[in-house]
């Protein structure tokens, strides 16, 4: 019987026109920059595991306000889950520095060089709908 890993639930964060981004320490493949994110724990719902993850690894809270899709993930095969999340701060630290060196709240510009291999494409439109809405 093989085991199923869990979930991978990412947080796509706008405040002031800026998306939240992090810096792994420890690279996935080509990734070094991605959304806040982290596995899903047993009886947790996206929602939940998006709360939990930012707070852990950013220190900030959010809100979730979208599902903006799922897939598995071209580069790492995991099955990921993408929440649209709205934070009351822009206040956000590297709380877990095991896992991140650091993170930046980027323009359209710097997402775009963080991850040049492009975003899927949900998240994508989700981004563009919210940062013109911002």
């Amino acid at each position: 019987m093989s085991e199923t890993r869990p979930s991978i639930v990412a947080a796509i964060i706008v405040r002031d026109g800026r998306t939240l981004l992090v810096r792994r320490r420890v690279s996935e493949g080509s990734l070094s920059w991605q959304f806040p994110a982290g596995e899903q724990e047993p009886g947790e719902v996206a929602y939940e595991t998006a709360v939990r993850e930012v707070a852990e690894e950013a220190g900030l809270t959010v809100r979730p306000v979208a599902l903006i899709g799922e897939r598995q993930h071209p580069a790492t095969g995991r099955h990921m889950i993408y929440v649209g999340c709205e934070a009351d701060s822009a206040t956000a630290v590297v709380v877990d520095t095991d896992e991140l060196a650091e993170l930046e709240w980027c323009d359209d510009a710097a997402l775009k060089a963080r991850i040049p291999s492009g975003l899927f494409e949900p998240v994508a439109a989700y981004l563009l709908h919210r940062l013109q809405r911002d």
